[in-house]
């Protein structure tokens, strides 16, 4: 019986034998293109091998390369290979959270700056920083309506 790790490593198989077909490799065992598809993506010949019969998916930090090897994205090979499911890659993106405002003080204590000349430096620099930043957008919103 199929572990789930052995069939998403078989269906991914399946995926990057078609790829590399495609991509002009030809992979059957002894031909030559398992050996140019190893070198060509940065893995060794075994683990394309293992990759290839089913035995074993490739490490994440393969899979670009891999990708970029059999000219893929790497979206489609994860998608198509049954590494993620297509609803996992399409998570809308979140717009950026903006944490709660820091007070410069705040920010100080965040980065450990204890020495109090140090601190003076610091906090007096970022309120000049941030009554430069509202200059510039007062300017900037004034010489557009302007």
């Amino acid at each position: 019986m199929d572990t789930p790790a052995s069939a998403a490593a078989q269906a991914f198989a399946r995926f990057l034998t078609e790829a590399a077909t495609k991509a002009g490799y030809d992979v059957t065992s002894g031909a030559g293109g398992r050996k140019r598809l190893a070198a060509d993506s940065g893995m060794s010949a075994s683990a394309i091998s293992r990759t290839l019969d089913g035995k074993t998916l490739p490490r994440p930090s393969q899979m670009e390369a891999l990708a970029k090897a059999v000219n893929v994205d790497i979206q489609t090979m994860l998608v198509r290979g049954n590494v993620i499911s297509g609803e996992s890659w399409n998570v809308p993106n979140e717009p950026h959270v903006r944490s709660a405002s820091l007070t410069p003080e705040d920010a100080a204590d965040s980065w450990g700056i204890t020495d109090p000349m140090i601190r003076k430096m610091l906090i007096s620099n970022i309120q000049q920083a941030i009554r430069l930043q509202r200059e510039a957008e007062t300017e900037g919103g004034a010489a557009s309506r302007g």
